[in-house]
């Protein structure tokens, strides 16, 4: 069962009557000035070039006679 245009049309006129037209229309200016600076800054990353390095744990293998002993039990 989907959504009907009716269904649409009632919540879109709730919205107005709630909020009022200048109020939804400034929202909806903020939201799309936030996507247009979003796009921008992905647009200036990709044409950037930089790529950021990714650091890896170097693990060196400890020699034998540096390895921990188990400690003995005191009874």
């Amino acid at each position: 069962m989907g959504i009907s245009w009716v269904q649409v049309l009632v919540v879109v006129v709730l919205l107005v009557l709630l909020f009022g037209r200048g109020r939804i229309s400034s929202l909806m200016g903020d939201v799309a000035s936030g996507i247009k600076s979003f796009r921008s800054g992905m647009r200036d990353e990709e044409t950037d070039g930089s790529v950021t390095p990714v650091i890896e744990p170097v693990i060196e293998p400890v020699p034998e006679n540096e390895k921990k002993s188990k400690p003995k039990s005191k009874r």
